[in-house]
């Protein structure tokens, strides 16, 4: 049976001891050069769609990014024909559009708990959404521009050549020029020339990007989830909006060890599913390799808590203990731990070498991938644990879950929702499959009242991908890969 009302009562206690216990960790580096400053964080690449790459300050430069990968300090994040999102600790989040660089030159913890995040902007676009009420300091870097943003704030960084474009999409934002202090307000836009030392120019109004859709969705995700993952006034929530929207609690019948023997399972996992069985190593400096699981939902559970296993339901989660930042091989070593039922994954024993890879991936069985079977359909795949469903585009999961558990796969009809600019010739593409949105059953009436359009982003589209047969890309969704995906969470696209 599963119990909605567990997972509040459960995951909070566990919510207010990870944000406890996270001052109180002393296995990563703290600043010699300022006392009480430490550089323990948690911030994660949350979603990735397409060509991703990320510099983990290994001296390696640019190499293959996978969701859930944590950032630290010094990492740079790198996107071709791709999209990526980084979501800190207090649920505010970063997304960056194709073609961009982005550099992390500064991630802090300081003595009172607020963090001090520094983002450069190196190249293309990118969006920023600070989330209201924390005492957390977010400085958003480009050319000679170091702008201090306030909380709450939503806003678009674009560079064009010589030019960065700011669009304040919520809030307001205060910017020295060279006569004196300029407020922003929402809904404005303001230029940069970054090679002449000029007052920047302000406009009246946001120009639509086809990423508008993309940020405003990913916004409207984190903020619905959010609000019922902040148990008890605590900030922090360190992904249990995945967990609540691709699981649920369930009741093992006392096995699971806690509370009524209540266990977190993923939706799309039977009894033989496996935690581990999927995901890879990725070494970071100073501190070896860290477990990065490819589910949209696998951060909380691979860095607090355990995984146990109950013979009929298999495996599930249960909170409690400490949080594990980048050293989480502790929960590694407890999955192998448990007699008969952890599978004995092959643990890295030293740094990579010259000419070994830093990430070393693990497949003990077959990666289950559920996605977009034809241009008019979307399949969810036993044993897929949510892999490759989008967030929230397809409501709530648990019912097509206890379908695809009993018949080994579920087709639904879909359609694409993105805005006019990302469909050219009313034509699916690689742009409206990450700037867009996937979602169940037939498209509205663009005409009808009850579809709403994203606000910021133009005109949108309700199209059924079976419209656009001719161009729509990886038609076909392998049930098996060799790999764990780099564009899970979100993607439909197969690699």
């Amino acid at each position: 049976m599963r119990n909605g009302s567990a997972l509040v009562a459960t995951a909070a206690a566990s919510v207010l001891l990870l944000a406890t216990t996270l001052l109180a960790q002393d296995s990563d580096a703290t600043s010699s050069s300022s006392p009480g400053v430490s550089k323990v964080r948690i911030v994660r690449l949350s979603e990735v769609k397409g060509h991703v790459q990320m510099d983990r300050n290994i001296d390696r430069g640019f190499e293959p990014a996978i969701a859930n990968m944590p950032i630290v300090e010094k990492s740079r994040l790198q996107t071709g024909d791709g999209v990526a999102e980084i979501e800190f600790e207090d649920n505010s989040t970063l997304r960056v559009a194709p073609d961009s660089i982005v550099e992390f030159p500064r991630l802090e913890r300081l003595a009172d708990g607020g963090t001090v995040s520094t983002v450069h902007l190196v190249q293309g676009m990118a969006y920023v959404t600070l989330i209201k009420g924390r005492n957390n300091e977010f400085h958003l870097l480009f050319g000679e521009q170091n702008l201090a943003l306030p909380t709450p704030s939503h806003v678009r960084l674009q560079l064009n050549g010589t030019e960065a474009n700011l669009a304040v999409l919520d809030g307001s934002v205060r910017i020295e020029g060279t006569s004196g202090m300029m407020d922003i307000p929402k809904k404005k836009t303001v230029t940069f020339d970054m090679l002449e030392h000029q007052q920047p120019k302000l406009a009246k109004d946001v120009l639509p990007e086809p990423y508008d859709s993309w940020d405003e969705s990913s916004t409207g995700y984190h903020a619905k989830v959010a609000n019922a993952s902040a148990f008890n006034g605590s900030p922090y929530s360190y992904g249990l909006n995945d967990m609540q929207y691709y699981g649920n609690f369930v009741d093992a019948g006392g096995c699971g060890g806690g509370a009524g023997g209540m266990m977190w399972r993923p939706y799309f996992a039977s009894a033989a599913w496996d935690p581990y069985a999927n995901g890879a190593f990725a070494y970071y400096g100073g501190a070896g390799y860290s477990w990065v699981s490819p589910y949209p939902w696998g951060w909380t559970p691979y860095h607090s808590g355990s995984w146990n296993f109950c013979p009929g339901t298999g495996w599930g989660w249960m909170p409690g203990g400490s949080w594990n930042g980048l050293n989480n091989m502790a929960s590694v070593m407890h999955y192998q731990s448990i007699g008969g039922s952890g599978t004995r994954i092959p643990t890295p024993i030293h740094p990579p070498r010259i000419g070994e890879p830093t990430l070393v991936p693990v497949n003990t069985k077959p990666l289950v991938r559920s996605g977009v079977e034809s241009s008019q359909s979307f399949v969810f795949r036993k044993d897929s644990a949510g892999l490759g469903v989008p967030r929230d585009g397809f409501g709530k999961l648990e019912k097509v879950s206890q379908h695809a558990e009993t018949r080994g796969v579920v087709n639904e009809h879909i359609y694409v929702s993105a805005p006019a600019s990302a469909m050219p010739n009313g034509r699916v593409t690689n742009t409206t499959i990450m700037a867009g949105s996937i979602h169940r059953g037939s498209a509205p009436p663009a005409s009808s009242p009850s579809y709403q359009g994203p606000s910021m982003a133009g005109s949108s589209s309700g199209m059924s991908a079976g419209q656009s047969a001719p161009s729509m890309p990886s038609a076909s969704a392998p049930s098996h890969t060799s790999a764990p995906s780099g564009s899970s969470g979100g993607s439909t696209r197969s690699h």
